[in-house]
């Protein structure tokens, strides 16, 4: 595998400055972006779905919730909008998603309560009331599956995972191994090829 990729730790690439606009929920945002960050050019059809489909926290949502796979911070920055109560984890394995999403969080002036962070720097006795991803499918099955069980542990007893996947690239398959794990999983919604899995234990 030749080049940067969305989860390489660190781009070699030059940082090519661009800016990606969305709405969710009535707002409208605006947020930095770069070359060598995944989607980097625009808000990711995926997690356009999960944010339109899935269930957004409320304003009385407390706890702490997890991006994991954050990116320049899109899920962060709305988690953190419409979640004035919560703090928001936002970890990426990216160094430059990392940046990005620190400093689109600055600019919304949420950086109070969005904790960016690389796996390893979140602690380990945090439990989340809530995970949101995008996960990364391109990195291959098995270390999908290890991310997955990692992370989906962590979620609080009452807690949700609300995951996204492209149904051609095995979201079926997924909810399938994640019911053979002992989650209970319900397809949310489907829209234009994504899949909106909502994980609970």
């Amino acid at each position: 595998m030749t080049g940067d990729h969305y989860f390489t730790a660190e781009p070699n690439a030059p940082a090519q400055a661009r800016e990606v606009q969305f709405t969710v929920a009535g707002r409208d945002y605006t947020l930095a972006s770069a070359s060598g960050v995944f989607s980097a050019s625009r808000l990711d059809p995926g997690t356009a779905v999960l944010l339109r489909k899935a269930a957004l926290p409320d304003p009385a949502t407390t706890g702490a919730l997890l991006d994991l796979g954050c990116g320049f911070g899109p899920i962060a920055c709305v988690l953190a909008t419409v979640a004035p109560a919560a703090t928001i984890w936002a970890v990426d394995v990216n160094e430059r998603a990392r940046e990005l999403a620190a400093a689109n969080a600055t600019g919304l002036g949420v950086a109070g309560r969005v904790h960016v962070a690389a796996p390893e720097e979140v602690p380990a006795d945090l439990g989340f009331a809530q995970i949101w991803s995008n996960p990364p499918i391109r990195i291959g099955k098995d270390e999908l599956h290890q991310m997955l069980l990692r992370w989906l542990p962590r979620l609080a007893p009452e807690g949700v995972a609300w995951l996204v996947v492209a149904r051609h690239l095995g979201g079926d398959s997924l909810q399938r191994w994640l019911v053979e794990q002992g989650w209970q999983v319900g397809r949310h919604a489907s829209q234009k090829g994504f899949r909106v899995l909502r994980v609970t234990r």
